[in-house]
């Protein structure tokens, strides 16, 4: 059976970040989400597939705060957060991407990742409006970890230009960086591929692995199983809000109940 080089690494033996059980979401008559268990380790890239309806971003939304749990449970790092809003879990350091790209207009691309350390740069208006010596150095500081940001994900050369003047796939490459300026422990990626030509997939591959690598656990949904199959250490599959499958991609490619729900050989698909 055949591991990604992230998972041959170790990821398996690492110690668990997030432990959700039963989790759940109704929304009046419909069971978007039905008593699921997953859990995912530190520096780790663990797949959410399923069909359109699956249910995988209410999951998403109930993970990183946007939503209530109906049921269930969400511990993480030992600290039971079930129900607390977005800007709680970011506070603990679960941060998240979305399928569109989402800049702050008429800013540089330095200054919307400077935006994502709020959660670091503390200061009271005053200390700032008299710019003691401890902010200046605070901003010297967030100045220098932005730019050490915008290199890793291969904007450099754009660090200093209107994020309006940004392709969408360097739009992407954006959004992470902003995302990794809050040092959080655990991202969560929407559909991070759609939308991106086979190059900028290839390096936005590189660059998670290098953020799994840092001991930063990975959390994403995908719909190019290429992409996913070859990245993933571990996957999950939901189909009509339940879960019905999960292990390495090998063992799902050929796993009979995921290949049923997608109405098609998974192994025909990647290999494509």
């Amino acid at each position: 059976m055949s591991t990604s080089p992230h998972e041959a690494a170790g990821s398996a033996a690492a110690r668990q970040l997030l432990v959700v059980q039963g989790l759940s979401k109704q929304f009046g008559g419909l069971q978007a989400v039905a008593d699921l268990d997953l859990d995912v380790r530190e520096g780790e890239i663990l797949g959410v597939i399923g069909p359109n309806g699956a249910g995988k971003s209410t999951t998403f939304n109930m993970i990183a705060g946007a939503l209530e749990p109906s049921r269930g449970s969400l511990v993480f790092d030992g600290e039971d957060l079930t129900g607390l809003p977005a800007h709680a879990m970011a506070g603990r350091g679960i941060m998240r991407t979305f399928q569109h790209n989402k800049p702050f207009a008429s800013m540089t691309v330095r200054e919307n990742v400077m935006v994502g350390m709020h959660r670091r740069l503390k200061g009271s208006l005053w200390r700032v409006l008299l710019a003691g010596a401890g902010v200046v150095r605070a901003e010297r500081e967030a100045v220098r970890r932005a730019d050490e940001l915008v290199a890793f994900v291969g904007l450099d050369e754009w660090r200093d230009a209107d994020v309006d003047t940004l392709s969408f796939g360097q739009g992407r490459l954006l959004e992470i960086a902003r995302a990794l300026a809050s040092e959080p422990r655990l991202i969560l990626f929407d559909e991070p591929a759609a939308g991106l030509t086979p190059s900028e997939c290839e390096r936005l591959s590189d660059i998670i692995r290098q953020i799994a690598g840092r001991g930063i656990a990975v959390l994403l949904i995908e719909h190019d199983m290429r992409f996913l199959m070859g990245l993933a250490d571990r996957m999950v599959v939901l189909n009509f809000g339940r879960k019905i499958a999960q292990g390495t991609p090998a063992e799902i490619r050929s796993d009979p109940a995921v290949v049923e729900a997608y109405l098609g050989d998974l192994g025909a698909m990647t290999d494509a």
